[in-house]
């Protein structure tokens, strides 16, 4: 945990920011059983208990009651029946005490108070649950139907407001985080050979990541199938000729992630067609990064990104015509899908839980939840000093999409068909890094990774293929 008055702080600054009255519920994350009660999966705490309360343990609650500045915990000490199997462990108490809340009470205490709350007719805040446990908790303690539940707005932006600006230990913990991580990926590209399956990659980066008291922060991406977004199957037997796309991150014990993408060859060098498409996403990450500063739209540097992706692929034949009038035609979107980075911090995708229309846009410029591409931008809105958050680039050749815009002869006016049927099979490439926003730009976040092909083909070409 931090220290308490990092807890108490906040919870004071979110109770000035909400300006509202009622009571905030703060709810943790439930042990989910895998096939039976006592198997379970592993536990993560809710990230807002987190950073609102920093106590990682399950079954309890938290109340804000906003008119009477009263914090209090809801949760059961660990009977003798518990303590036979755990050991003797630290106390709920001592674990509120060092919050900086003083006031707890039994779990069974819980639902009476809101009986009484709901008595007074006063307003219940509460945040969009996530888990099947937390909804049907909210409905009953809020005695309404389950699908008649409706998050508080104000709640949401006031904890979107407090946890989008970064205080200093929480980018300690970040980088602490990317220092494993970088680690990760450069053991990745020392090991990686032919014949070894990508889970094997996975399986010693998840070893050496645990054996720094780190763990992953999302699934990892590790997959000579780079084309796939967020491809899961491991189970490829790489070969001479392909890359490996590595996507991964670790995250620190208090739970702040990392979040890092490289791409690399399987052999000593990048072939020709590999450099050429992998200099085109080198030059957007540098481009787009590079332009990071307060006051300045994330959609802005998506548009950077994606203006110098259309201009490399012009350069090698693939795109034609005019760039400007290719990117107003969403013309990109055949090469590059997603959007450009998000948000991260306690969460690898921060706070995304709360919604993208609170994390990354605004009620003036809502989020465009329709148009292909631009339905997959993650953050668009001005940043801020303190915003810590990912520039991820990428390039890939998606044989169905292709098929798909190649038989409609979709926006031929600015893409080479006959040209592209060569890069068809290529695959895809991503680099990734993480930044932070400062008051004259930005900062590249942890020890740096390497990502120029002189660097990478350097370190391969040390290892025995």
């Amino acid at each position: 945990m931090f220290s308490t008055d990092t807890y108490t702080n906040r919870r004071q600054q979110l109770s000035h920011n909400i300006n509202s009255n009622g009571i905030l519920l703060f709810l943790t994350n439930k042990e989910n059983p895998i096939n039976f009660e006592h198997n379970t999966y592993p536990f993560r705490q809710d990230s807002t208990f987190l950073y609102y309360f920093g106590i990682n343990a399950a079954g309890i609650s938290a109340v804000i009651d906003l008119d009477s500045n009263e914090t209090i915990i809801f949760g059961d000490e660990a009977s003798i029946d518990d303590i036979i199997w755990t050991g003797k462990i630290e106390t709920l108490k001592e674990k509120a005490n060092k919050s900086g809340v003083y006031k707890t009470l039994p779990y069974k205490e819980l639902k009476p108070y809101f009986q009484k709350v709901i008595q007074q007719n006063r307003t219940i805040h509460y945040l969009p649950p996530y888990q099947a446990y937390n909804h049907i908790l909210i409905a009953d303690l809020t005695q309404q139907h389950i699908y008649a539940l409706q998050p508080s707005a104000s709640f949401i932006q006031a904890v979107v407001q407090q946890r989008s600006v970064k205080e200093h230990q929480e980018v300690q913990e970040i980088e602490k985080a990317l220092t494993t991580t970088v680690e990760i990926h450069k053991m990745a590209m020392t090991i990686t050979k032919p014949g070894i399956r990508e889970y094997e990659i996975i399986n010693q980066m998840r070893h050496f990541a645990e054996n720094q008291g780190c763990k992953f922060a999302y699934p990892p991406i590790v997959t000579k199938h780079g084309e796939i977004l967020h491809n899961l199957h491991s189970h490829h037997r790489i070969s001479l000729g392909d890359m490996i796309l590595n996507d991964s991150g670790c995250e620190t014990e208090l739970g702040y992630a990392a979040d890092l993408t490289r791409t690399f060859p399987v052999s000593e060098k990048f072939t020709p067609i590999q450099r050429d498409i992998y200099n085109i996403v080198h030059q957007a990450i540098n481009t787009a990064s590079g332009v990071l500063s307060p006051q300045i739209k994330f959609r802005d540097v998506h548009l950077r990104a994606v203006t110098t992706l259309m201009e490399g692929l012009k350069d090698i034949g693939i795109v034609k015509a005019n760039i400007e009038d290719a990117v107003q035609a969403d013309a990109f979107t055949l090469f590059f899908q997603c959007g450009t980075g998000h948000m991260m911090g306690l969460d690898v995708h921060d706070m995304e839980d709360l919604g993208e229309q609170y994390v990354g846009y605004t009620s003036i410029e809502p989020k465009d939840t329709q148009t292909f591409g631009w339905k997959s931008l993650r953050l668009a809105k001005k940043l801020e000093v303190g915003n810590v958050l990912t520039v991820e680039p990428g390039i890939y050749f998606i044989p169905t999409l292709i098929d798909l815009w190649a038989a409609e002869r979709k926006l031929s006016e600015f893409i080479n068909y006959d040209k592209l049927l060569d890069y068809k099979n290529f695959g895809g490439i991503r680099i990734e890094d993480n930044y932070v926003i400062t008051a004259d730009g930005y900062r590249t976040l942890g020890p740096e990774l390497i990502k120029s092909i002189d660097e990478i083909e350097e370190l391969r070409s040390s290892q025995i293929l």
